[in-house]
């Protein structure tokens, strides 16, 4: 795993008050937004890639990250151009979608890696012929320009202490199945790191511990094998590192006759704000993708324009292979039953409608929510 330090965290109202930066101009004729990243069309000084991982274990990639981004960068920069591409969870796909828009004559790239250790070289060989990359939500190897994600050491905090949490009283006593995300994200590794720091002095122990791969079926298989080899009572309570892996986590739990064990997520995908109404999952991460989504949008026109990132940068952040790169860091909401209607509804992520589906009705009503 790399380890990523932060420092120099500053709130939320500050990453409000940088994203109010004037905008670039409009000069020039627009162009269309949202090209493929492997079309023919040619780059240019207004053009900006945005290379996002997947799209099976979370729905937040397509359903928020990409239209608010591609929205902000037009609402700032009307004549930009943003070329966009999933590389649906395949780190050779986004290799090849990497080096077409460094073909292109892409001056800057927003890249979400798939695998955040294999793209030094890529970022280095993008540098030298003149485009610069803004490392997403996973901090990518290499030389990058700027940094935007959440301070994901705190967001293992939240998930361990919500989990703690469920377990009340029973958590000194409590054994703890953990189901990593994939080990060459490095967010992952951030998240393990700040969920050991809590359980490891709150829970008796943690009796099993793998990589789900951020793979719902890979997740399920290992929770599969944990039931196995610990027995149906061999353990209290189950860290998921994400939502579609606490889907499969559960399952698999259902399967074996087990029910009412606290399971935990994060992402806030609409389907586990029901099962967490519904009570299956104990527990999500709200992560809020429009300041995040927005602020790398902010960093990209700041690059295309040729201004310095550094104006609108709250934070700096180091990685193994780069130091003081400007970032912004955002902090993260743990969300339970009681405060579905506070957080995710309250800042419109969901409508209620999204939530309270037929099958969801009396779990809705039941938190308050109408």
């Amino acid at each position: 795993m790399n380890a990523m330090m932060r420092r120099a965290v500053i709130g939320t109202a500050a990453v409000s008050m940088a994203l109010s930066v004037a905008a670039c101009g409009s000069a020039g004729g627009g162009k269309k937004a949202d090209s493929a990243a492997s079309g023919a069309s040619g780059g240019g000084s207004k053009t900006i890639g945005l290379l996002l991982p997947e799209n099976s274990s979370s729905i937040r990639y397509e359903s928020f990250d990409k239209p608010i981004f591609t929205a902000k960068v037009k609402a700032l920069c009307p004549d930009c151009e943003v070329k966009y591409n999933n590389a649906q969870g395949n780190t050779a796909t986004q290799k090849q979608q990497f080096d077409a828009l460094v073909s292109q004559g892409v001056k800057v790239i927003v890249l979400d890696p798939q695998d955040a250790t294999a793209t030094k070289s890529w970022v280095e060989s993008a540098k030298a012929k003149g485009v610069q990359v803004i490392a997403y939500d996973r901090f990518a190897a290499g030389p990058v320009a700027g940094y935007v994600s959440f301070d994901n050491e705190k967001i293992g905090e939240l998930q361990g202490q919500a989990l703690v949490d469920a377990l009340g009283d029973k958590a000194k006593d409590a054994n703890v199945v953990m189901i990593n995300g994939a080990e060459t994200d490095p967010n992952a590794g951030l998240f393990k790191q700040g969920a050991h720091k809590v359980l490891d002095s709150k829970v008796k122990k943690v009796v099993y511990e793998q990589s789900g791969e951020w793979d719902p079926k890979t997740a399920g298989q290992k929770m599969g094998a944990a039931i196995t080899q610990l027995g149906k009572n061999g353990f209290q309570a189950v860290y998921s590192a994400n939502d579609g892996m606490a889907a499969a986590i559960i399952t698999s739990l259902k399967g074996a006759g087990i029910k009412g064990l606290p399971v935990g997520g994060q992402d806030a995908a609409s389907d586990a704000v029901q099962r967490v109404l519904a009570g299956d999952q104990t527990y999500t991460i709200y992560k809020a993708y429009k300041p995040e989504a927005e602020a790398a949008a902010q960093m990209a026109v700041n690059l295309v324009k040729g201004e310095d990132v550094k104006s609108v940068a709250t934070a700096s952040a180091d990685s193994d292979t780069a130091k003081g790169v400007p970032a912004i860091l955002l902090d993260a909401k743990v969300v339970t039953k009681d405060n579905v209607k506070d957080t995710v509804i309250a800042d419109q992520l969901y409508k209620v409608s999204d939530i309270c589906t037929d099958a969801y009705v009396k779990a809705c009503d039941a938190a308050g929510i109408k």
